[in-house]
């Protein structure tokens, strides 16, 4: 999977590949936030996502202690700080026993009929008492992973 630096919006991944999360330790929006619409004359107005393929994946890099749930949204809105955000997916309440490390928690393809506003960012809900550990990579990608699924008592052999 090609991981696009201007298409995250939790976490980096340094020149080697190492990953970074955003640690998740309370309620708030994502570390980046995307402006579709930059500055520019004339102004823009295709945000890049009508009639492509996109989709977000958000996977868990630090398990997560202490809370009881977490719900992740994908919002836009006129305002950088996602305020009267409109939410395009949302996860519904992912449970603590699910936010293991190395899991991806969202595999979705971004509604590309939606009208998206200026600014395009992540919230995530905690529900229950904060984290006091667990982080988040969120990213949007044309190729998301599709592992392979094999039959029970499946070995390679080496």
């Amino acid at each position: 999977m090609i991981l696009d630096l201007q298409t995250m919006f939790s976490g980096t991944v340094a020149a080697d590949g190492t990953k970074t999360a955003q640690a998740i330790t309370a309620t708030a929006i994502s570390t980046n936030v995307l402006d579709l619409k930059q500055s520019a004359l004339p102004a823009l107005t295709d945000e890049g996502i009508f009639g492509l393929d996109v989709w977000l994946i958000v996977t868990v890099i630090q398990a997560f202690n202490t809370l009881t749930s977490l719900t992740i949204s994908l919002e836009s809105s006129a305002a950088e700080a996602l305020s009267a955000a409109t939410v395009h997916l949302t996860s519904g309440a992912i449970l603590l026993a699910q936010l293991t490390a190395n899991r991806v928690v969202v595999q979705n393809q971004l509604p590309s009929q939606q009208t998206y506003l200026r600014y395009l960012g992540m919230r995530y809900t905690v529900a229950g008492t904060n984290p006091t550990q667990g982080s988040i990579l969120a990213f949007l990608t044309q190729e998301p992973s599709r592992p392979a699924i094999y039959p029970s008592g499946f070995t390679v052999d080496s």
